[in-house]
């Protein structure tokens, strides 16, 4: 084993010191997360902190990275209390990784990727047709992080959309049968497998 102390970590360079903390959480989430802004443009982003915060009432958060990196995912969620989160397979890791680009104001990732906006009657926000998990939400908080100048945004799910095969008796979502990819870090993907579902634990 080896041991890094903070200032052992501190004194790396900036992208292998990024690459290292940003795999050292483990296997992450990878969504795309579909916004539109007051003009009706839509835009999509890629992020792998989705936290799941309860199941009843369902919220979900994620963290907004610093205002001057990723304006446009807040920007339009403040202005329209609407979004959706779209989990994705190894079919389209490459147009989903692409969203991370900084594309200029009004500019649609759907457009510079290829993926397909889906509209559907509830949400205002595009879904990622590709995509066969996902569901609408709408905003209730925005939390500051002072630590770092990120933003930790709450939302109430309102419409959940899957494919029906995924779907188990008991409500379990088995994500692997749809193909759906997991994440490491902040450029790599995994395809998934179950090992094992255990019983509810008790003492």
């Amino acid at each position: 084993m080896i041991n890094f102390s903070l200032s052992d970590i501190n004194s790396w360079e900036r992208f292998y010191r990024a690459n290292f903390i940003n795999s050292l959480s483990g296997f992450k989430s990878a969504s795309l997360i579909g916004t539109i802004d007051t003009e009706g443009k839509y835009n999509l982003a890629i992020f792998s902190n989705i936290v799941h915060i309860g199941a009843d009432p369902a919220l979900v958060g994620f963290v907004n990275r610093p205002l001057g990196a990723a304006p446009h995912t807040i920007a339009n969620i403040e202005s329209t209390h609407e979004y959706t989160i779209n989990l994705f397979t190894s079919l389209n890791i490459q147009q989903a990784h692409q969203t991370s680009a900084k594309y200029a104001t009004g500019k649609s990732e759907f457009d510079a990727t290829g993926l397909t906006p889906q509209i559907m009657p509830f949400c205002k926000a595009p879904f990622v047709k590709e995509s066969p998990a996902k569901y609408a939400l709408e905003l209730k908080e925005i939390i500051p992080v002072k630590q770092n100048n990120t933003w930790f945004v709450i939302g109430a799910i309102t419409n959940v959309v899957i494919e029906s095969d995924i779907l188990g008796e008991d409500g379990f979502l088995s994500l692997e049968n749809a193909g759906v990819v997991t994440s490491l870090g902040i450029d790599a993907y995994y395809t998934t497998q179950k090992v094992q579902r255990l019983p509810y634990a008790k003492p």
